[in-house]
């Protein structure tokens, strides 16, 4: 099974409430770029990447948390992030029943996940463990 389908599974598993807005997150992350990759990580985890990691969703008994890698580093003029403010790394926000999703803000603080990963400068491998040519391969 792929990641996406996982995900499926996942949400498709969440009757209630929490399914739905764990829906909705999901579409809204994937609209902000069409480059964005799902992935399953630990176990069961919902994960969004461009460029490294951008955020990991989970359906905790009374609400749904979306937690941004670098969330600390990111603008968010619309108070989004809700949990985790005392982090020096991470950011999250939490959703309970009711709640809205501001599709605009989220989309917002996705781009502004891709431009951070982006402005990271590309880790080079280290010297020695570049591919060797032999020398018969050479000839």
């Amino acid at each position: 099974m792929n990641p996406s389908e996982h995900i499926d599974e996942l949400i498709a598993g969440l009757t209630d409430w929490r399914g739905k807005t764990l829906a909705s997150l999901r579409k809204t992350i994937l609209e902000a770029d069409g480059e964005i990759a799902e992935e399953w990580k630990w176990m069961g985890s919902p994960v969004w990447s461009r460029d490294g990691m951008i955020a990991v969703a989970n359906a905790h008994k009374g609400k749904v948390k979306v937690t941004f890698t670098n969330g600390a580093s990111l603008p968010d003029p619309d108070n989004l992030f809700n949990a985790g403010l005392a982090g020096n790394k991470w950011r999250a926000i939490d959703l309970f029943e009711g709640d809205k999703v501001n599709t605009r803000a989220l989309k917002n603080l996705v781009r502004a996940a891709i431009a951070f990963n982006q402005s990271k400068p590309k880790k080079k491998a280290p010297a020695g463990t570049r591919a060797k040519v032999s020398k018969s391969a050479e000839a």
